[in-house]
């Protein structure tokens, strides 16, 4: 088993506001995170946050630690959101096996030595999407399904953004120290997300785009009110939202996507609005 792991800097929107197309993907963009019996992880320094993805095919794939972390295991000093969004699979945690169908999560907290992924049909294997925050206190390891989240339907085939948001890892619903994870299903005919767009300056995000037709892309935006940009994204893609960033965006197809967040606030719906008037009127708002 191999792990390959890439370390990303955090951005200025000053620097940003210079950055080429491919300036924007290199930073922000993160794709190829399912490669067969390898964990590929993507750590951040915006909130320190990691983007991750597993994908066993002929045995387990270890949640292995990694260099910039300067710790004897992974979770020495972390959190872990997992949700499956391949085959039937298991996650176990310090010997306790806890089985993933598709769209199932699992919370584990700071301090478990050993986890494992495993899928239970090679020619259906399971796609962990993986996302860790440093965590200060350790809760305990829960099982999530759909059915455990808090749901909230939101917008209208009228506006394109029927929705509905399932909020998985949450404090209504999980303890956790600082992490964040939920899922957002668009109802066929429509294709925007996250509409009005916001900002969030305690908490950085991160989206997850699946569900994407094969022959069909999502245009995300990002960047502050008056200097967004678009990256386009694919099925299975996922990209880095900071705290002075707008994230939100378009399919040509109705999707699905999850959101990962992390920071000092704890409070889902504290954000800063920007209605979509305010986006068109720019730098004169």
């Amino acid at each position: 088993m191999i792990v390959e792991f890439e370390v990303r800097h955090a951005v200025h929107p000053q620097d940003y506001a210079t950055y080429t197309n491919r300036r924007l993907r290199e930073n922000f963009h993160v794709g190829g995170l399912f490669v067969a019996d390898k964990l590929k992880l993507v750590y951040t320094q915006i909130d320190r946050f990691i983007v991750g993805g597993a994908m066993p095919v002929s045995g387990e794939v270890a949640l292995e630690t990694i260099d910039p972390l300067k710790a004897p295991f992974f979770l020495d000093r972390r959190e872990l959101g997992v949700i499956n969004v391949g085959g039937p699979g298991r996650v176990t945690v310090d010997g306790e096996a806890y089985p993933l169908g598709y769209k199932d999560a699992l919370y584990v907290g700071a301090g478990n030595r050993e986890v494992t992924f495993s899928s239970d049909d090679v020619d259906k294997p399971a796609r962990f999407y993986l996302n860790s925050a440093c965590a200060h206190k350790a809760c305990p390891t829960r099982k999530l399904s759909l059915e455990d989240a808090v749901k909230v339907e939101l917008g209208a085939m009228e506006t394109s953004n029927h929705r509905v948001i399932n909020k998985l890892m949450v404090n209504q619903v999980v303890e956790t120290c600082q992490l964040q994870m939920g899922m957002t299903e668009l109802k066929p005919g429509s294709v925007w997300n996250t509409m009005p767009a916001h900002t969030h300056s305690r908490r950085m995000e991160t989206y997850f785009y699946f569900e994407v037709p094969a022959d069909q892309a999502v245009c995300h935006y990002m960047g502050p009110r008056e200097e967004t940009r678009h990256i386009w994204m694919a099925n299975e893609q996922a990209v880095i939202s900071p705290t002075w960033s707008i994230h939100s965006g378009a399919g040509t197809s109705n999707y699905t996507f999850i959101w990962g967040m992390a920071g000092e606030n704890m409070d889902y719906d504290d954000m800063d609005k920007i209605f979509p008037a305010d986006l068109a009127r720019g730098e004169t708002a």
